[in-house]
């Protein structure tokens, strides 16, 4: 407790735990439809096409959130789109563009300032880049994110399981699928800047896949998912602090040793 409480007098290390927390349980919820649809890599892809907004961003003296915002979300919309109306397939989409958007931020940062620049808090996140208006943005994020799952929740369900069928009913599928998009390139914007272009969509994987190994309805696994994504942020963060480890890396390991913890309790309870 003491070490908490001394943790939390830094003011950007509180700023971090919230913002953390916050974009952790984004991430986790929108992860649950993501894999469960298995296009859950295009946490990984967005996350790569954001440090090529980001790194282009620096070159050109730029406000780096506000070019990679609008940069991610167009991507996560025109991924969405070449999913479904191309011969492209969804994961080999990702790939192409992510993998562009990638050698484009290498080669922005190299023209601009050689091969000098330490790259490293791009692509592993940096705690110290949290600001207060990241805390803002993160906190309105949480809480279009609420509104969608609780007011939408049964549509949610439906096209997470059977899109074909909801398009049959006439549920607009397409328009939930762009705010499932948009929401999610939010998350992956604000979350790269502590967790890192390499490592941010863990965030969005492990909390889903954690939750269902002893989770079987969609709404359990939702809610364990986010309950999992905060406390596994929470202590990769204190961790962190106590033994002066990268923030991002404590986090997605605390979520492995999560995910192994119930795969074994999953197992017992199976074989009970």
């Amino acid at each position: 407790m003491k070490l908490i409480v001394e943790m939390f007098s830094y003011p950007f290390l509180a700023r971090a735990a919230l913002s953390g927390t916050v974009v952790s349980v984004c991430a986790a919820l929108l992860g649950v439809s993501l894999v469960l649809k298995r296009f859950s890599m295009i946490g990984d892809g967005l996350s790569h096409i954001g440090f090529g907004a980001l790194a282009i961003a620096t070159a050109l003296n730029a406000s780096p959130v506000a070019l990679s915002i609008p940069a991610v979300v167009v991507s996560a919309f025109l991924l969405l789109r070449i999913s479904q109306n191309s011969t492209v397939r969804g994961d080999a989409a990702i790939a192409m563009i992510s993998t562009a958007a990638l050698a484009a931020g290498v080669l922005a940062i190299s023209l601009k300032s050689g091969i000098n620049i330490d790259i490293s808090s791009y692509l592993f996140g940096s705690i110290l880049a949290m600001r207060l208006e990241d805390v803002v943005l993160s906190l309105a994020l949480c809480a279009a994110v609420l509104i969608l799952f609780v007011l939408f929740y049964n549509k949610l369900f439906a096209i997470t399981f059977d899109e074909t069928f909801c398009a049959a009913t006439g549920i607009k599928t397409s328009g939930y699928n762009m705010v499932i998009a948009f929401l999610t390139a939010i998350t992956i914007v604000l979350g790269m800047r502590m967790m890192g272009a390499l490592l941010i969509s863990s965030l969005i994987i492990f909390p889903a896949l954690t939750a269902m190994r002893i989770c079987r309805r969609f709404l359990t696994v939702t809610l364990c998912a986010g309950a999992v994504s905060a406390a596994c942020f929470f202590i990769g963060l204190v961790l962190s602090y106590a033994y002066s480890l990268p923030t991002g890396a404590s986090v997605v390991l605390v979520n492995l040793a999560a995910f192994l913890l119930f795969a074994l309790a999953g197992r017992l309870k199976g074989a009970a």
